[in-house]
């Protein structure tokens, strides 16, 4: 009799505690729906992550709290407001120094241009010597050569800094002039330097004086406080406020580089800028330092006009980001590809478009214009690939030509278009680039250096195997199966 009494009740314990936590769960996976329909996004995002908290118990709804929303971090997100106006007001009379260095914008890119200033407060400006990079020796040693020659300042911002080869120049260029009292700044995001951090370089960097910042560090108690897959995507340098660096290689020699991926060598470029543009590079650097550290360090130097050169380049920086104007990039990239007549060349590491972009590239196809896109053959993400692979066939199909690379992972991000003009940097075409990372690009106005990165792109086009769709069409259906699988989440990623 006891026995069974005692089972009752355990059954009632049982049956009340399952329907506590079926209440639980539904209360919270309607909460978080909420949220989802209240925040407005694209409705592929919200559907996805409504799919993925309908679909799984409990992990949809602590995936969502994880990665579903933008949050720097309250200190952060306090910072990002206050500066906002400030850094306009004074990037707005930088400009106003240097007016003989304010030309005329070519026609094509007017658009672009005005969408940048009206939104970011950057200008155009001329009187740049931009040299095009494009071998690791040659970029890492410039590097160092410029350091070494520093008397004032040397401040470096990168998404990754591996050691080893001829990024170990770098570091020892920068311990060198540390000594001797030149101030040395250095932004490393915490997930892409995780390696960096475990060596003895940060202990060597700091003991020469070098000040090392680990950027967005992650962390379980940090979980509720800020997003943990926001990066810092950027590569900066300023050098004495003479010398920039902008472009897609991160710190890093590529012989040592992810060669247990199976992707070869990375193939990368930088930009070597000298000229008015190079106070506003150090205006976005001195802005991340900022943001991360709380200290101000924008009225510290003084940035006289000097003798630039008149060279004909005119650039626009573009800095986009989760802050407010950050995420104008889409409309920059899209307007761009409105603008192209006769060709666009678009290269990129990863690409998992949105259908804006997507309905872009085979709008600018139907239209005339010649459309070719260069990917690696091969990445290191196994799920940004098989999504991107999702939308090649409806680009084939409108005409858009696509290149593989097969001479190792081509890294390098542009955006040709026609003879005119080219964004440059390290924006890749895809959603956490376009949304979630703090990127740099820019603005290039000038037929000489778009018809270098013409070149450039040509010889990634000899090393490419074009696609076919006929031949595409016959790769055996477990992978259009993945590939369509992945597609589903390429709104979350």
């Amino acid at each position: 009799m006891f026995n069974g009494l005692e089972k009752d009740l355990h059954d009632l314990v049982t049956h009340f505690l399952g329907l506590l936590l079926l209440l639980f769960h539904t209360v919270i996976v309607v909460g978080v729906s909420l949220r989802v329909i209240l925040k407005r996004r694209p409705i592929g995002v919200s559907l996805a992550w409504l799919a993925l908290i309908y679909a799984i118990p409990f992990a949809g709804v602590g995936f969502y709290v994880l990665f579903g929303e933008v949050r720097l971090g309250r200190r952060r997100g306090e910072r990002a407001k206050a500066m906002y106006t400030p850094y306009a007001v004074w990037i707005r009379q930088l400009a106003r120094r240097f007016p003989q260095y304010h030309t005329p914008v070519s026609q094509k890119a007017q658009p672009l241009h005005d969408l940048i200033q009206g939104r970011l407060a950057m200008p155009m400006l001329s009187g740049n010597r931009m040299t095009l990079l494009d071998r690791p020796q040659a970029i890492l040693g410039e590097l160092a050569n410029d350091i070494r020659r520093s008397t004032q300042s040397c401040y470096l911002e990168f998404y990754i800094w591996q050691p080893g080869g001829w990024a170990d120049e770098v570091g020892e260029a920068l311990i060198d002039v540390a000594q001797r009292g030149v101030d040395c700044r250095v932004l490393l995001d915490s997930v892409g330097s995780k390696e960096f951090f475990r060596s003895i370089w940060p202990v060597r960097l700091r003991r020469a004086g070098v000040q090392l910042v680990e950027v967005l560090p992650v962390g379980a108690w940090r979980i509720p406080f800020q997003r943990q897959d926001l990066r810092m995507h950027r590569k900066l340098v300023v050098i004495d406020d003479k010398v920039g660096y902008t472009g897609s290689m991160n710190l890093v020699d590529p012989r040592y580089f992810k060669q247990h991926a199976g992707v070869g060598q990375w193939v990368d470029i930088m930009i070597r800028v000298q000229g008015p543009m190079v106070p506003l590079m150090w205006s976005l650097l001195v802005w991340d330092w900022e943001l991360e550290t709380g200290e101000r360090l924008l009225d510290s130097l003084q940035h006289d006009p000097e003798a630039w050169p008149l060279i004909n380049h005119r650039a626009q920086l573009i800095p986009s980001g989760p802050f407010e104007g950050g995420d104008a990039i889409q409309q920059i990239l899209l307007q761009a590809i409105y603008q192209a007549r006769q060709r666009l060349v678009l290269t990129t590491p990863y690409f998992v478009p949105d259908d804006s972009l997507v309905g872009a590239l085979r709008a600018a196809a139907d239209r005339g214009v010649l459309v070719q896109l260069v990917l690696p053959h091969r990445n290191d993400s196994r799920l940004a690939h098989h999504a991107g692979n999702a939308f090649l066939d409806e680009l084939l199909v409108s005409g858009v030509e696509i290149y593989r690379y097969d001479a190792g992972l081509l890294h390098t991000k542009s955006v040709l278009v026609d003879d005119d003009f080219v964004l440059v940097g390290t924006l890749n075409l895809d959603r956490r680039s376009l949304w979630l990372n703090f990127e740099v690009t820019l603005l290039v106005d000038n037929p000489m250096f778009v018809e270098q990165m013409q070149r450039l792109v040509k010889g990634y086009m000899q090393a490419a195997t074009p696609m076919s769709l006929i031949k595409w069409r016959q790769r055996h259906w477990y992978r259009r199966m993945l590939e369509n699988l992945c597609y589903l989440f390429s709104p979350l990623l």
